[in-house]
């Protein structure tokens, strides 16, 4: 039971869609294999949703192949090999979340990111952003067997932290974020600015709070913070 009066120690921030907007990145390379294989354009507005379910979400978009699929596998490796070579080329931090940062740094909490992302492709952003220094955790779907919505990894990134995943608070623009967060105990805050899907919307996903810009977030933690 989460104590009334517990202070929070950490905000946990899912990748794609919640602390970066990484999807004009992500879409180039199904762009580039679309126009290789001679098919028509697909638009960055009708790739976004799908975003947020990585290689897996954009080849099906993007060709109409799930998992499991024949033609699967090998588009999933060319689409990793496209985009390993060009990660960060448009990805940035989403408008205000670098105020949000400060806000939780300031007020003594730690932070850090628990993707599905792999994680050496997490440290890379990361790193390239120049945020590795103030991130107390990074955390990939490879770090432990058990990736979203599994609370493994949010559990392991509390490890790292010392903290109380009850007195954490994850961050996320998926439902299994939401899944994963609760199942560890913590607070869950909905990022309806994100990716998000096309399926369930953000406020049918059961989260504490739900936020339509980062900056929310620092109106939402106030009282958790105070």
């Amino acid at each position: 039971m989460r104590s009334a009066n517990a202070k929070l120690q950490a905000i946990w921030f899912d990748l794609d869609g919640t602390l970066v907007d990484s999807a004009p990145d992500l879409a180039v390379p199904i762009h580039d294999m679309r126009k290789d294989r001679g098919l028509s354009p697909l638009s960055d507005e009708v790739l976004r949703p799908y975003t947020s379910m990585g290689a897996r979400g954009l080849i099906l978009r993007g060709f109409g192949v799930k998992k499991g699929d024949e033609s699967f596998d090998g588009l999933r490796d060319e689409f990793l090999s496209r985009y390993e070579a060009a990660m960060v080329v448009h990805t940035r931090l989403f408008p205000g979340m670098e105020r949000v940062l400060e806000h939780i740094e300031s007020n003594g909490l730690m932070w850090g990111v628990v993707s599905n992302k792999f994680e050496r492709y997490v440290r890379y952003i990361i790193d390239a952003l120049n945020l590795t220094s103030r991130c107390t955790a990074i955390v990939g779907g490879d770090t432990t067997p058990l990736p979203k919505p599994n609370p493994a990894n949010l559990f392991y990134a509390c490890g790292v932290a010392g903290a109380d995943p009850r007195r954490c608070v994850y961050v996320g623009d998926d439902l299994r974020d939401i899944e994963a967060g609760r199942a560890a105990g913590m607070k869950t805050v909905a990022a309806a600015y994100g990716y998000c899907g096309d399926e369930l919307p953000p406020s049918a996903w059961g989260a504490d709070g739900l936020i339509e810009t980062p900056l929310q977030l620092s109106t939402w933690l106030a009282p958790e913070i105070a």
